[in-house]
C-alpha cells in the first residue's frame, strides 16, 4: 500500500470516521432552551411555516443549506461503483462547500431502479434545501434529471459536472484567448469527448461567442459528423457538416483543443498539426490527454492547462461551484440560469488579471503569480473569489429576474 493511499484512507477513517458533521446553531443548554427548541416552542415557527412557505427561510436553516445527490454512476475517473460508493465523494464536496463559501452541506445517495425514480426522490425532498448540487450521474441520463428537476423544484439545481466544468473552462479559455492574440469568433475548436462535461463546456463557450460551426466534438468512434446515425440528442447538436473523421483530420490548423476523454489519447503528432499560438485544455484526471512535459516539448508556443493541481492552470471546479451557490441562495434565487453562468465567468476572468495577494502565493508554493501563460485562472484558495463571484451571481439573478430578493449582502 503506497504511503499516500494510505494517508487517505487515515485521513477519512480518523479520528471521526467520515468529513462533515451536524452542529448546533443555538442554545440547548437549559430547560428553556429546549422549551423553545422543541415543545412546546417549535410550534410557533411551523405555524408560520403553515401560512406562509417563505418563511421557512427566517426559522429553519433551508436558505444556507445545499444538497449534493449523486447515485454513484459516474464517480471521478472511477465508473459506477454505486451510491455507497460515491459517499466519500458527497461529503468531500460538503467540505468544500463549507470551507469555500460557509455554506452548510449534506450528501444524499439514491438507489433507483429508472432515471423517473431519481427524479422523482429528489423532487419530493427538494423543499428541505436551499439548492441542490448534482453530481457524478453519468451521461445521457444526467441531462434528462436535470433539466426535469430544474422544472419541478422552485430552487436552484445545478449538476457541476457540467456547469461548473463549463464555468472555469470558458474563463481560462477567454483568458488564454487574450494572451495568444486570438478572437474566440474565429476560432477553430477540437473537443475530445461527448458526455456531460464536453457538452456543457462548448454550449457555454458557444453563449461567449464560439462559433457552433467551428466546434468539432469527438467521442468514442470519431468525428461527431451529420451522417452519422448513432447520434443522441445532445451529440446531434454538435453534429458538424464536414467529411473530417479523424482527431488528426480537425487537429489540422486548430486553435483549441478540449480534453475530457481519457489519458494519453492527444499523441504530439496531432498537437503539432495545430495553428500558431494553440491553446490546449487536457482535463481528463487523473492522467491528461497528452502530459505537459510531453506538450511543451512539442509545442513551445502553447498555453497548456489540465485538471491536476501540481501543473500550472488547474481547470477546477471549486473554483466556482460554492460561490456560485453562494450568490445564488443569498437572493434566494429559484435557479442557476445561463446569465449567471456568463456573471461567473466574467468574475473569475478578472480576479486572474489582479495582482496575487501573499497569502495564495504561500499556500501555493510560489514566489511570484502574474497574468500570463502559466497563470490563466485564479488558484483554488484565493480568497477574493468567493465575494467576488457571489456577487456577479447575486446581481445577474437580479438582473434576469430569478431572484425573490433583491438586496446583495456585503460581502467582504
Amino acid at each position: 500500500m503506497s504511503d499516500f493511499r494510505q494517508r487517505a484512507l487515515d485521513y477519512h477513517a480518523k479520528p471521526t470516521p467520515g468529513k462533515i458533521r451536524v452542529e448546533l446553531s443555538k442554545p440547548a443548554e437549559t430547560v428553556t432552551d429546549l422549551a423553545l427548541a422543541y415543545s412546546p416552542g417549535v410550534a410557533e415557527p411551523c405555524r408560520e411555516i403553515a401560512e406562509d412557505p417563505n418563511a421557512a427561510y427566517t426559522y429553519t436553516g433551508k436558505g444556507n443549506m445545499v444538497a449534493v445527490i449523486s447515485n454513484g454512476t459516474a464517480i471521478l475517473g472511477l465508473g459506477n461503483l454505486g451510491p455507497l460508493a460515491s459517499k466519500p465523494v458527497m461529503e468531500g464536496k460538503a467540505l468544500l462547500f463549507k470551507r469555500f463559501a460557509g455554506l452548510d452541506s449534506i450528501d444524499i445517495e439514491v438507489k433507483h431502479r429508472t432515471t423517473e425514480e431519481f427524479i422523482n426522490t429528489v423532487a419530493n425532498i427538494a423543499d428541505t434545501f436551499g439548492g441542490i448540487n448534482l453530481e457524478d450521474i453519468k451521461a445521457p441520463e444526467c441531462f434528462e434529471i436535470e433539466q426535469e428537476l430544474i422544472k419541478r423544484c422552485k430552487i436552484p439545481v445545478f449538476h457541476d459536472d457540467q456547469h461548473g466544468t463549463a464555468i472555469v473552462t470558458a474563463a481560462g479559455m477567454l483568458n488564454a484567448l487574450e494572451i495568444q492574440g486570438k478572437d474566440i469568433g474565429d476560432a477553430k475548436i477540437v473537443c475530445m469527448g461527448a458526455g456531460a462535461a464536453a457538452v456543457a463546456c462548448m454550449e457555454l463557450l458557444i453563449k461567449c461567442g464560439a462559433q457552433r460551426e467551428r466546434i468539432y466534438m469527438l467521442d468514442r468512434k470519431g468525428v461527431i459528423h451529420t451522417r452519422r446515425d448513432d447520434l443522441t440528442p445532445h451529440k446531434m447538436l454538435f453534429a458538424n457538416n464536414t467529411d473530417k473523421r479523424t482527431l488528426e483530420d480537425v487537429m489540422d490548423g486548430a486553435d483549441i483543443f478540449v480534453g475530457v476523454s481519457g489519458p494519453d489519447l492527444l499523441p504530439p503528432e496531432a498537437l503539432s498539426l495545430m495553428a500558431p499560438n494553440p491553446i490546449v485544455f487536457a482535463c481528463s484526471n487523473p492522467d491528461p490527454e497528452i502530459k505537459p512535459e510531453v506538450a511543451l516539448a512539442t509545442r513551445s508556443d502553447l498555453i497548456m492547462a489540465t485538471g491536476r493541481s501540481d501543473y500550472p492552470n488547474q481547470v477546477n471546479n471549486v473554483l466556482c461551484f460554492p460561490f456560485i451557490f453562494r450568490g445564488a441562495l443569498d437572493v434566494r434565487a429559484t435557479a442557476i440560469n445561463d446569465e449567471m453562468k456568463v456573471a461567473a465567468v466574467e468574475a473569475l476572468r478578472a480576479v486572474s488579471k489582479e495582482p496575487v495577494p501573499e497569502s495564495v502565493l504561500a499556500a501555493s508554493n510560489a514566489e511570484s503569480l502574474s497574468f500570463g501563460k502559466d497563470y490563466i485562472i485564479p488558484k483554488p484558495m484565493d480568497p477574493r473569489l468567493c465575494a467576488r463571484i457571489a456577487r456577479a451571481v447575486a446581481e445577474a439573478a437580479i438582473n434576469s429576474g430569478v431572484a425573490r430578493l433583491e438586496v446583495i449582502p456585503d460581502y467582504q
